[in-house]
Parts: C-alpha cells; structure tokens; sequence
C-alpha cells in the first residue's frame, strides 16, 4: 500500500472510491447552498403573492385565517399567549371542511393577491350594512301635509 495517497484521503474514503467522493460531495454543498437560498426568498415571495406591500403580515394572516375558518370573526392572536389553545379551536365548528379519513378542506383557493381582493369585499360589505344599519335607525324626517311639495323640474324645450 502507498502511504503517501493513503493519509491525503479523507477518513474512511479508499483510493478507488476518492473521486466519486468528492463529486458527491461537491453536489451535496451545492444543494445545501440551494436550499439555504430558497428558504431565504419564500417568505418574502409568499408575502408579496398574498398582498404584502397593500397588507401587513398581521393583517395577512388575517385574511388568511378568516377564508381557513369561513368566519369574518376569525383574526390571529398576534403574539399568541404562551399557554393558550391553538388560534382555531375557537372557529373549528365554522369550518367548512369534508372530515374524514383524509379531510378535504373546502375553503376558497388563495390565488395571486386574493386576499386584497377578499378584504375590500368584507370591508365593502362591512360597510354596506354599517349604512343600511344606519338608514334604518335614523328617524324619517317629519314633512308637514299642509306645505306643498317641491315641485319637479318641468321639460321644457
């Protein structure tokens, strides 16, 4: 055996596996680094396709939670207290999911900047019955039988 080959191998490598070797190990840096660098950007990528710079992380989760659960009431308890229940247990019964064996959830799907969309309809809704609510509480106004009505723009030519 030549000694001088021997102690420039890694431990545990033979000469005629010393290439193969190093190529894995090579590949397997070069999909460490790759890994490191996807995990870097998919937070901030999955940011920006739920509404990220028009939404706040909260709010996204927000939105998030609210389509998960099929409730407007559902919102992300944002820190979540140390020792509580989950953030679901409250709205699991609002859920509209398939349970079974595999459980089949039937929530709307979350496409690019969906959740901007879903939360200018709530608000839009949201404020639609605020003014509807409103309408109905104010008192009708108090007109006099006597006083004529205004009279209407004649159509004249």
């Amino acid at each position: 055996m030549n000694t001088s080959t021997d102690n420039s191998l890694p431990l545990g490598t033979t000469a005629h596996y010393a290439t193969m070797h190093t190529w894995l190990q090579r590949g397997l840096f070069a999909c460490l680094v790759v890994l490191v660098i996807e995990a870097s950007l998919s937070l901030p990528l999955i940011a920006v396709w739920m509404g990220w710079p028009t939404l706040s992380l909260t709010e996204i989760c927000h939105e998030m939670t609210k389509v998960r659960y099929s409730s407007d009431a559902a919102e992300c308890k944002v820190p979540h207290p140390l020792f509580d229940p989950s953030e679901g247990v409250a709205f699991k019964d609002s859920a509209e999911d398939l349970w079974g064996i595999q459980p089949r959830p039937l929530y709307k799907r979350i496409g690019y900047r969906d959740l901007v969309r879903f939360r200018d309809e709530r608000l839009a809704r949201e404020e639609a019955a605020r003014s509807r609510n409103a309408l109905a509480a104010a008192p009708a106004p108090i007109t006099d039988a006597s006083t004529p009505a205004p009279a209407s723009a004649s159509a004249e030519d």
